[in-house]
């Protein structure tokens, strides 16, 4: 005859239907009085046990992790759907665009809970073969935010990703900014014509194309404030952006 398991022990039985060894433990009460009861099962009673044991230390540390089969692509798409409110809409599709193409086939089908600094030091080493630095480092962004957000949830424990430095992809595609000699040779054809003042201050001051576009010259002071202490310099008002929130 088999002996009694001890008060507190929990207990241990086959689950027929799922060809599995569940073991179980009350390790509270609700306020309505209801058992709080934590499982664990493996296909042996030592697996079982084991997973009890993992679940119980984890209630003991006061952290309610979610249950095993919540994934990296669950933790993205969580964060893609409600961590990018705030976001412009170009961001969030840079983000959605990188993340079904890099983040979740690599990455996506791997357990939170199991994901190792490892895992992400070795794919983002693959990717730097292909990607720019620019590309991988987004790529981290995504990946670390979602896991910290995972985190705030109680879904992971700790942020493996936080622990893992960004490798140096391949050069970006070539600027296409123009060097002197082009940039003197535009201002030499524009020079005479109605748009000499417009290209002038494109290629001498830092306002994008569509924030210069709308200028009235009632928006341009061309000699400031000489006299003035301290003087002002000649300005140019700045009436529209095309980010959401204003900034210029």
């Amino acid at each position: 005859m088999s002996k009694r398991r001890s008060r507190g022990d929990g207990g241990l039985h086959w689950d027929e239907q799922r060809q599995r060894w569940i073991a179980s433990v009350t390790v509270g009460y609700t306020p309505a009085g209801k058992r709080i009861v934590r499982r664990g099962s493996g296909k042996t009673k030592t697996e079982a046990k084991a997973k009890l044991k993992e679940v119980i230390r984890d209630h003991e540390d006061g952290v309610a992790i979610a249950a095993s089969g919540y994934t990296v692509a669950d933790a993205v798409t969580d964060g893609l759907t409600y961590g990018l409110g705030n976001h412009a809409k170009a961001t969030r599709a840079k983000n959605e665009s990188l993340s079904a193409t890099h983040v979740i086939p690599a990455l996506g089908a791997r357990k939170l809970r199991e994901l190792t600094a490892e895992d992400v030091d070795k794919w983002l080493a693959k990717k730097a073969k292909t990607l720019s630095s620019s590309t991988l480092g987004n790529l981290h962004s995504i990946l670390n935010r979602a896991v910290i957000r995972a985190m705030a949830r109680d879904k992971v424990k700790r942020n493996v990703v936080q622990l893992c430095a960004i490798p140096k992809g391949q050069s970006g595609r070539p600027s296409k900014s123009l060097n002197l000699a082009q940039a003197q040779a535009v201002l030499d054809a524009a020079r005479g014509t109605r748009m000499e003042a417009y290209v002038t201050l494109s290629l001498l001051i830092g306002a994008r194309t569509e924030e210069l576009r709308p200028l009235r010259w009632d928006h341009v002071d061309l000699v400031g404030r000489p006299d003035h202490d301290p003087p002002t310099p000649p300005s140019v008002m700045v009436w529209r952006s095309v980010r959401e929130d204003g900034d210029t």
